[in-house]
């Protein structure tokens, strides 16, 4: 457990390197993490979040593939210029507010897909010995007033250790997800025990499954590398995580608000749905299209695709 009460998570890894298979043919020549949500791509979002928490350094596990992302965050002086001598001043905005100022981006590459732990250990150098996040952007989670990693980083500033966000899933779909077994401390939050990397459902410890938010101790790094390979030939963060639990707490926080599983289409569809119904511009027209398409009350209609 670390010691230094103001201690701040001021660095997140974003693992950006994978080859969004499950969305083929579009991911062949555009990062999964670039397929946008109504106007923004899912990695703006992730990085929103990171920067609505308190991070101020946003690192990219990228590989060769992935230059959308950095163009994405980068300057475009072309398109700045023509924007201004327009007159179009809110869009010209938007662009240039893609990253605020004060926050940085820096970009290292996974030379080979060795898994979510090897991409986490790429970053080893720039995060240094302090505590990051992790984020998986294709985990879109509406956190709704205080989005889910500020959530964390409140717990973690508080607990001053390794927080993992969970969130309870259907028995059989424990096959999917990293799942712990953890003793309830409050509502909401519990001690991991152990973690097992997606056990069939007759195997599971429970129904308590990781998803794309991580914070973690530096230590994490050291154990990262003397991980074997695990499931799929890969090095897996759960296996690490799994050792250091053996030294420090983890936690698991069932985080306030609704997860998007943008790596499924399904996911992908209803969040789509749901943010276009919150979009300042769309919300309204959305809502009528929706009410002919399915011949429903407004109300109605909202919960249906709500809860679809």
């Amino acid at each position: 457990m670390m010691s230094d009460n103001k201690i701040r998570i001021k660095k997140a890894v974003f693992p950006v390197a994978g080859l969004g298979t499950r969305f083929l043919p579009v991911t062949k020549a555009t990062p999964k993490e670039m397929l946008p949500i109504v106007d923004k791509p899912l990695i703006q979002y992730a990085a929103e979040e990171a920067i609505a928490a308190g991070v101020n350094e946003l690192i990219f596990v990228t590989s060769s593939s992935k230059r959308a992302i950095e163009d994405h965050f980068d300057k475009n002086y072309e398109m700045e210029t023509e924007l201004e001598r327009k007159g179009k001043t809110g869009l010209l905005d938007l662009v240039r507010n893609v990253v605020p100022k004060g926050v940085s981006c820096v970009y290292v590459r996974q030379a080979e897909a060795l898994g979510l732990g090897h991409a986490v250990l790429c970053a080893k150098q720039i995060v240094g010995n302090e505590p990051f996040a992790v984020i998986l952007a294709d985990d879109l989670i509406d956190g709704g007033d205080t989005p889910c990693l500020a959530q964390m980083a409140a717990t973690f500033e508080y607990n001053r250790c390794s927080v993992l966000g969970v969130e309870r899933v259907p028995p059989e779909d424990t096959e999917k997800y990293g799942i712990v077994e953890a003793d309830v401390i409050t509502d909401g939050l519990s001690r991991v025990t152990s973690i097992v990397e997606k056990p069939s459902p007759d195997k599971a410890p429970s129904n308590l499954a990781v998803v794309g938010r991580y914070i973690l101790t530096p230590r994490i790094f050291d154990l990262l590398e003397s991980t074997p390979r695990g499931a799929g030939g890969e090095i897996q963060l759960t296996d690490a995580i799994a050792a250091l639990l053996k030294e420090e707490q983890v936690l698991a926080y069932e985080f306030k608000g609704e997860r998007y599983d943008c790596g499924s289409k399904l996911g992908y569809l209803k969040a789509t749905v749901e943010y276009a119904l919150q979009h300042d511009e769309l919300n309204e027209e959305f809502r009528e299209y929706l009410r002919e398409r399915f011949g429903k009350g407004g109300s109605e209609i909202e919960q249906l695709v709500k809860h679809a």
